[in-house]
């Protein structure tokens, strides 16, 4: 029995896009945008885990669903960490973008599908040092520090040096190598300062010692290294290959546990100063976007990840609905006021504490979990609703960990389903297709995607929910935009 007040007001949803480190201290950012920008876009591609690229071996529809789940399951372990401020000192800081003037230009990115151990779905690729070194990241907005595996020969005896057992990723940036390469000392104000959200380490045996970091995440792996600048290489809508420099990049040479084993590192994409999407935004337009296509597509078609105006934006451009981006609330995660969830055009009946973010409650939109989590209060009466039109389909017991319902889809048809819809307190309306919630699992065979998770706690929008939409994400006008998509490219 739930004893809450019955009143709508706005709660705040968190964009989650692809978090990972669930001990990351909390950062309140007031960022300040510069006015200029270049002209061009950047976009990069992005793999998912299932990709014959990542995975190889093709694997049936139930296997790659049972895969989803195990990978969601531990991946809400990182979210409840971080959003209860995981087992380190959290501390609070105010961080402002550059000022210099930036370009117009913009870079679309890849982005393949596919991460295990709850990190991400999503790789990138990513060219980093001069000559440029090229590796398979994970996009993740919830981390703040782009990293990968790393070797570095300094000459120095007192440089900083691990004993543990060296990365074995398929990938290693060898930084020696690159000229562009530089260590930030440890005495620095930096180090001690800044970067302690980082997870910066006190010790400093000489003031030319690299600053150190210690990551742990939530499965007990950890990831130990030192903080540097480089350069990162990429190539414009226009075909220009253009530099970013002085990113802040990790450089791992240890590395323990479970976490990342497909992947070489991680693209840091939180609303941090020293995240990559921000030092991406203050050249290219102040915002980035990204369109996910169906998770079981076979044909080839790639998600993009795109810093700088989409053209994908630009063809939409009459069907976008924007609502208020809110930066710098919690963390660096990404949100927006909503209000509510209807189906079938009817508003659901759920206590306003289970949206209230300053509460027990809240919202997160992430692309890194595939399907979309919700505590009881909200998640009994949405079962409760999609199951009256699905009762002359017989029930199945198919296993697929905490996915309650399934049923023999012969002779379904998506528009026998009230239509689902999340409703932002500005009138804007996030309506995803059927198919994103009544998923397709093996032949024949359908569930409602939906898992519940314990109250009080936070609810997840996965990245099955989020398919065949464009999100773009202005930083600059605190706008989140959306758009049906096919998200093929212009």
């Amino acid at each position: 029995m739930y004893k809450m007040k019955w009143r709508p007001i706005p709660f705040l949803l968190f964009i989650f896009l692809l978090p990972i480190i669930h001990g990351l201290a909390s950062v309140y950012a007031a960022v300040v945008l510069p006015q200029e920008y270049n002209s061009d876009t950047v976009s990069l591609e992005l793999i998912h885990r299932h990709s014959p690229q990542v995975m190889g071996r093709p694997k049936t529809r139930l296997q790659r669903l049972k895969e989803l789940v195990h990978s969601d399951s531990l991946r809400q372990l990182m979210i409840l960490h971080k959003l209860r401020g995981g087992q380190i000192l959290r501390r609070k800081a105010r961080e402002v973008f550059s000022s210099s003037r930036v370009s117009n230009d913009a870079i679309e990115v890849p982005l393949h599908p596919a991460a295990d151990y709850g990190i991400g779905q999503y790789f990138v690729t990513f060219r980093v040092g001069t000559p440029s070194q090229k590796f398979m990241l994970v996009a993740d907005t919830g981390s703040d520090l782009t990293w990968m595996s790393c070797k570095y020969h300094c000459r120095s005896r007192n440089c900083f040096n691990r004993h543990a057992r060296r990365i074995s990723h398929r990938r290693v940036f060898h930084a020696n190598l690159s000229s562009s390469f530089k260590t930030i000392p440890c005495l620095t104000d930096m180090c001690k300062v800044e970067l302690m959200n980082l997870f910066s380490l006190t010790s400093c045996p000489t003031p030319i010692t690299p600053c150190a970091y210690d990551y742990r995440y939530s499965d007990g792996s950890t990831a130990q290294g030192f903080f540097a600048n480089e350069s990162v290489t990429v190539r414009s809508r226009r075909g220009r290959k253009m530099r970013l420099h002085d990113v802040l990049i990790g450089c791992s040479e240890s590395f323990q546990g479970q976490s990342f084993q497909a992947a070489d590192g991680v693209m840091g994409l939180g609303y941090s100063k020293y995240s990559f999407a921000i030092k991406a935004a203050e050249k290219f337009g102040g915002k980035f976007s990204y369109c996910l296509v169906d998770h079981l597509s076979h044909k080839n078609v790639s998600n993009y990840l795109t810093f700088g105006s989409s053209r994908s934006k630009e063809a939409l451009s009459n069907n976008m609905t924007y609502t208020e981006l809110v930066l710098g609330m919690a963390s660096t995660f990404y949100a927006v006021n909503v209000m509510g969830i209807s189906i079938g055009a009817e508003m659901l009946r759920i206590p306003f504490e289970v949206w209230d973010v300053k509460g027990a409650g809240g919202t997160i939109l992430d692309s890194g979990s595939s399907l979309t989590f919700l505590t009881e209060p909200a998640y009994q009466p949405v079962m409760a609703a999609l199951r009256v039109s699905l009762l002359k389909f017989r029930k199945v017991e198919m296993e697929i960990g905490p996915l309650e319902y399934c049923f023999n889809s012969t002779g379904f048809e998506e528009n026998l389903v009230p239509r689902l819809a999340f409703h932002f307190v500005d009138g804007a309306k996030f309506e995803p297709p059927v198919k994103s919630y009544v998923i397709s699992a093996a032949d024949g065979v359908r569930c409602l995607g939906f898992v519940s998770v314990a109250w009080p706690g936070t609810s997840v929008i996965g990245n099955i929910m989020q398919q065949n939409h464009l999100w773009e994400f202005d930083l600059h006008r605190n706008k989140l935009g959306f758009a049906p998509s096919t998200c093929t490219r212009v």
